[in-house]
């Protein structure tokens, strides 16, 4: 597996100072008088919203009453490794939940999405992306665009790997019906689907029309399971493009449960028949046009 990135080990080190001082029977309010802090200080360092410097650190780790010299080590690494930020040429292009799920994935055993709507991004050609952000953003300059484009491909490096996560997709048979960038860049990015679908350690299933409502229609989500000791993540984003992490087991299990049903819906072997189909009948009506499809813009 790849080495947890800057998010992950941030987590880990919130849980290892909540631990310490849990452990040593402190209160927040109690810690941030004897460090002569704010309260508010130590509250940002344990939701992991702030970096902790090592000398802070230190005392932190003395006032709780840790002397082990292996586990301050390891938590002063966490610390360090916090601060490594992959994919940092692109923060100004991505929204901070968005950064934090590429880190996410990228540590994860397993990761588990429903998309109902639309092709995932990490499984999408570069022209269907392209069709994409020219229709969410018609505005964004030729520049920006090739550099949102060059991000999802080193993201999709992670499908090369030989250390990689399990991935589980499944997909509403809408996403595979619904023309982005014209029938052309539909029939390719089918394709597409079809070859990531059997390659070990990759799973794509779609619910077709035919079985009718199902869970996975009230919206996308993304489920994340580590081999490090840190619970599954769930992460939801909504359509204004805001986005959420939760950690919480109550919800985080429902979710799993919610994909195990979907799962047992269709057979994992329908994929290249149901793909097969879409491709088929993706014909244009006649006299129909589609713009700028020849150029890869649309």
């Amino acid at each position: 597996m790849v080495t947890p990135g800057a998010v992950v080990q941030r987590r880990q080190l919130r849980t290892e100072l909540k631990k310490a001082r849990t452990k040593a029977g402190l209160t927040q309010l109690e810690v941030a008088a004897r460090m002569d802090w704010s309260p508010s200080k130590l509250i940002r360092i344990e939701a992991g919203q702030v970096g902790v410097s090592r000398n802070d650190l230190l005392a932190l780790l003395t006032a709780y009453g840790v002397t082990g010299q292996d586990k301050i080590e390891y938590i002063l690494e966490l610390a360090r490794a916090s601060r490594r930020m992959p994919y940092r040429e692109y923060r100004g292009l991505f929204d901070r939940s968005t950064m934090d799920l590429l880190e996410y994935e990228m540590a994860a055993s397993i990761v588990r999405a429903v998309q109902p709507l639309l092709i995932p991004g990490i499984l999408q050609t570069e022209e269907y992306q392209r069709a994409l952000a020219a229709t969410y953003s018609p505005d964004t300059s030729g520049e920006e665009l090739d550099r949102l484009v060059e991000a999802q491909q080193q993201r999709q490096e992670l499908l090369e790997r030989d250390s990689r996560p399990e991935f589980f997709y499944i997909l509403d048979e809408a996403a595979i019906r619904r023309w982005v960038g014209g029938p052309g860049v539909m029939k390719a990015q089918l394709q597409h689907l079809k070859e990531l679908g059997s390659r070990p350690g990759i799973s794509i299933q779609v619910v077709p029309f035919s079985l009718g409502a199902h869970a996975g229609l009230r919206g996308s989500f993304v489920l994340l399971e580590f081999d490090a000791e840190m619970d599954d993540i769930l992460y939801l984003e909504n359509p204004l493009g805001e986005a959420a992490f939760s950690d919480d087991v109550s919800r985080t299990s429902q979710f799993l449960e919610d994909f195990w049903e979907l799962e047992r819906l269709v057979p994992r072997e329908d994929l290249p028949r149901l793909v097969d189909r879409a491709i088929e009948e993706m014909s244009e009506p006649a006299g129909a046009t589609v713009p700028n499809e020849a150029d890869g813009e649309a």
